[in-house]
């Protein structure tokens, strides 16, 4: 791990990995993920905790668009996992899933209408990525004309409904059920609710989140990160199949922030071992569950990047 550089601002899993960027193994997180076997699974977390990494990483392992990827997970422990048969399970896993990735993390907005129009655009990204669906006889005349209405302008009836419409047209496609993985959440909740236009947002989130995650029989597992949790009396309303993992439940308390055991391994290697307990002074202070001393990993990834300066 110490071989790689510590850049920050890195995202994409697959990035990270075949650019040789400083990565600390949280693969584990997709084993215990997958054997929760929740239906929906949403995870809040602070700021800079590898929400969106992590997110990604799940894609990669997990997506048929990736299919064959053994490069981007060899060496770490889900590759290493085995079954008590001996079988190597989660390495037949990998690649076998379609598999919806959306991020909501740019969707900030004044307005409602400027909200909607955001959601749209990242839709529309969906469908323009899957328009080989097109190219097929998958969908019939009324089909396609209803892929041909997904674009920005597109009424928040269409908008609500076109993420569970896509899965299905995936698992005709695929003959699987999807994963959907949304990234970010509660971002456009946090604007809505400062520029007044709640209300109405609640109204709209309510009927997508119920359409893709709640009523969607195309759905195999659904994975959700934000920063809050939003109430389940608003946008959450009626969805008895989702299972809220906030910071003192301990469920993935380990897979989202470095633990001291992993930051003074890391600080060993990178040469900065007799640092280790000023590190902890200064950027231990972090609970997830029953473990303690987990630490910002923007904040290690920060100090070995500048090779021991400690922020001010």
């Amino acid at each position: 791990m110490n071989e790689n550089k510590a850049g920050l601002g890195y995202q994409d899993f697959e990035e990270v990995r075949t650019q040789h960027i400083f990565y600390i193994d949280k693969t584990d997180f997709i084993r215990e993920w997958w054997e929760c076997a929740d239906k929906v699974t949403l995870i809040t977390r602070p700021r800079r905790f590898g929400k969106t990494l992590n997110m990604s990483m799940t894609q990669c392992f997990f997506s048929n668009q990736y299919a064959g990827r053994s490069d981007l997970f060899e060496g770490l422990s889900i590759w290493e996992e085995k079954s008590p048969d001996g079988d190597y399970t989660y390495r037949r896993l990998q690649g076998t899933f379609p598999v919806i990735f959306l991020s909501f993390a740019n969707v900030k907005a004044s307005t409602y209408e400027e909200m909607l129009f955001k959601i749209s655009e990242v839709i529309t990204d969906l469908y323009n990525k899957n328009d080989y669906l097109l190219e097929e006889n998958l969908l019939n005349e009324r089909e396609q004309k209803y892929y041909q209405e997904i674009r920005h302008e597109m009424s928040s009836e269409l908008a609500a409904g076109a993420i569970r419409t896509m899965a299905g047209f995936m698992q005709r496609h695929y003959g699987q059920k999807v994963i959907i993985i949304l990234d970010e959440y509660d971002t456009p909740m946090h604007d809505a609710w400062i520029s007044g236009y709640w209300e109405k947002t609640v109204r709209f989130f309510s009927g997508l989140f119920n359409s893709t995650f709640k009523t969607n029989e195309y759905l195999e597992r659904g994975l959700i990160t934000g920063i809050t949790r939003v109430a389940k009396e608003s946008i959450f309303t009626g969805m008895n199949n989702l299972n809220v993992v906030i910071t003192t439940s301990d469920k993935y308390m380990t897979s989202f922030g470095f633990t001291e055991e992993e930051v003074f391994t890391a600080l060993d290697d990178a040469g900065l071992g007799e640092q280790k307990q000023k590190v902890k002074r200064w950027y231990d202070g972090f609970i997830f569950g029953t473990c303690t001393d987990i630490y910002n990993p923007w904040s290690i990834v920060s100090f070995l990047n500048e090779r021991g300066k400690y922020d001010t």
